[in-house]
């Protein structure tokens, strides 16, 4: 008999995973790599719904599996990412789940769904899919895992806007009532303004002779870290070309990455989210000092509609900085309160499954939700 210790180290699935003829299912097509130190061990897998296709000299793989991990730690488990690998070197080869939003105690067990879809060459030898362990954030955040995704500073920022937010969500409750709550969920549930984005990655080689340089307007929050000094793109038609946003930081302590959020405006006066501009691999920013956000793409813009957009302006935010020690900063929630900012940046990962629970659960579930931790 397996003990969980043991399936967390190497654990080989059940050949019958995969929904094909009993000749073709490879030995150990699946195996799950935990470290024997893990704070977590699989519990069961059931991959009953995956399969594999063959297209050329390549296996597609769909993914429709589930994993039931089980909390080894003595402190409640948070957060939670997995790196799932077909082939490294493969564009399309590997990719990660992350679950946030977790309450899950000493010795319970939780669920992880994946859901993918990978592309493996059909000769190498070895296992189909490997799960690996990038990561296990912690109630007081401190965190385990090698961190080759930067799982660490994506799954506290989560934990850090989901204490955020069910503070907010409980004071509408107290102050304004359960209808307010309602109004809330419904406006979270409310269809925002969506962008369809084609990206071409690297620097642009030619840039259309009507392109433009149109500058960013720079939103400052007050009590921010970093000051956005100005950003600007290049402009042509309904395409914009490596936006850039260069910023200073005013705190006192050293600053390892940060991200602004990228707002555009159509020639209708229509705002809509661009996405996000990360800062470049430098050094840590000096207190003082200034840095950039770069994305190196070319990227045009459509409405769900299809139609192209007509692009007249644009506006950055800050929207997350990670300082050199580790800690993260976010926005105030007051700051989202903020009437175009509340309608353009996307709900948090908490504000969506309180949301979630509101919509299939009704009021009085999400009320005692709020009353939890």
């Amino acid at each position: 008999m397996f003990t969980p210790s043991k399936l967390a180290v190497v654990a080989l699935l059940a050949v019958n995973a995969w929904a094909q003829p009993e000749a073709q299912r490879p030995a150990s097509s699946l195996k799950v790599n935990f470290p024997k130190d893990a704070p977590v061990a699989l519990v069961a897998a059931d991959w009953g719904e995956s399969q594999q296709t063959e297209r050329g000299s390549a296996l597609v793989l769909d993914l429709r599996t589930a994993l039931t991990l089980r909390n080894l730690a003595p402190r409640p488990i948070r957060g939670v990412t997995l790196l799932v690998v077909a082939q490294a070197m493969t564009p399309g080869g590997k990719a990660s789940v992350s679950v946030p939003g977790l309450d899950v105690r000493p010795g319970e067990t939780f669920p992880v769904r994946i859901d993918l879809r990978l592309l493996r060459p059909n000769a190498i030898p070895g296992p189909l899919v490997e799960v690996e362990l990038d990561g296990v954030l912690f109630e007081d955040l401190s965190f385990y895992g090698p961190n080759r995704l930067n799982s660490r500073r994506l799954m506290t920022a989560w934990e850090l806007e989901a204490r955020r937010d069910r503070q907010y969500y409980r004071q509408v409750l107290e102050t304004a009532g359960a209808e307010a709550l309602r109004r809330q969920m419904l406006e979270i549930l409310a269809e925002r303004p969506r962008l369809d984005v084609q990206v071409s990655r690297g620097r642009p080689t030619a840039v259309a002779p009507s392109g433009r340089s149109v500058e960013f307007a720079c939103l400052q929050l007050p009590g921010a870290p970093l000051e956005l000094v100005r950003g600007e793109a290049v402009v042509s038609g309904s395409q914009a070309h490596t936006p850039r946003v260069e910023v200073r930081n005013r705190s006192a302590r050293p600053v390892r990455y940060f991200e602004v959020a990228w707002l555009l405006r159509d020639r209708f006066g229509r705002d809509y989210l661009a996405g996000s501009i990360p800062s470049t691999p430098e050094s840590p920013l000096a207190p003082g000092a200034r840095g950039t956000a770069l994305q190196e793409a070319s990227l045009r813009f459509s409405s769900a509609g299809g139609q192209p957009l007509a692009l007249e302006g644009m506006s950055g935010v800050l929207a997350q900085v990670e300082f050199a020690d580790g800690e993260i900063w976010i926005p105030d929630r007051s700051v989202l309160e903020d009437p175009r900012l509340r309608r353009l940046l996307p709900p948090s990962a908490e504000e969506q499954r309180l949301a979630e629970i509101y919509r299939r659960q009704g009021l009085a579930a999400l009320i005692e939700e709020l009353k939890k931790r």
